[in-house]
């Protein structure tokens, strides 16, 4: 059993920074692909970022060059993933979640992962 606590959300003006958190609980952390999404009002939930078992990185579009998403699997680790965003924009605002699944490919999809987080709050104003 994982459970995801996000956190770093916050109200940011365009064109400033914020990084998220996704705090991991379990021992088995390093065996899982994690993965940040997110839903901006009245859109449905879209992918952000991914990072496989072996620091594999994928981006959507909309953020590839502003966003970096990473994690820290070192054995007295915090177990958790960081999703850097820069360059904020005002389209970036929305709750932002991370999930976790034994398969990258099912992260980056997102539908069928095995965990995810209850959100985090990103506003950027324009």
């Amino acid at each position: 059993q994982v459970q995801l606590v996000e956190s770093g959300g916050g109200l940011v003006q365009a064109g400033g920074s914020l990084r998220l958190s996704c705090a991991a609980s379990g021992r088995t952390f390093s065996s899982y692909a994690m993965g940040w999404f997110r839903r901006a009002p009245g859109k449905e939930r879209e992918f952000v970022a991914a990072i496989s078992l072996g620091g594999s990185t994928y981006y959507a579009d909309s953020v590839k060059g502003r966003f970096t998403i990473s994690r820290d699997n070192a054995p007295n680790a915090k177990n958790t993933v960081y999703l850097q965003m820069n360059s904020l924009k005002p389209e970036d605002t929305g709750v932002y979640y991370c999930n976790a699944d034994v398969s990258y490919g099912v992260v980056v999809t997102g539908t069928q992962a095995a965990y995810w987080g209850q959100g985090t709050q990103v506003t950027v104003s324009s």
